[in-house]
């Protein structure tokens, strides 16, 4: 994931500060395993692989991390991973 979000900022300069700067942090965050820009760019999504019930540290470190690169909070929204389609 931390390649291919390196090809989007190097060869495709589809990125930004912000993704960038998201990114940055998830690379020296332990319990990240994977990040990178996800959609379009040009300061819009990234998406990082974290280990189950580390979401509200990763969520206060990212935060401050941004605040203070960026300026301003970013907005972050939690998921899981479903057990994909099946008949109901």
């Amino acid at each position: 994931m931390y390649a291919s979000h390196q090809s989007l900022k190097d060869l495709y300069e589809v990125t930004g500060v912000e993704l960038d700067t998201v990114v940055d942090f998830c690379s020296d965050y332990e319990h990240v395993i994977g990040a990178r820009m996800t959609g379009a760019g040009f300061g819009g999504c990234a998406i990082a692989l974290l280990k189950k019930g580390k979401e509200e540290d990763f969520s206060k470190q990212l935060t401050d991390y941004y605040v203070e690169h960026v300026g301003y909070p970013a907005s972050i929204y939690i998921s899981e991973i479903g057990n994909g389609a099946s008949v109901i």
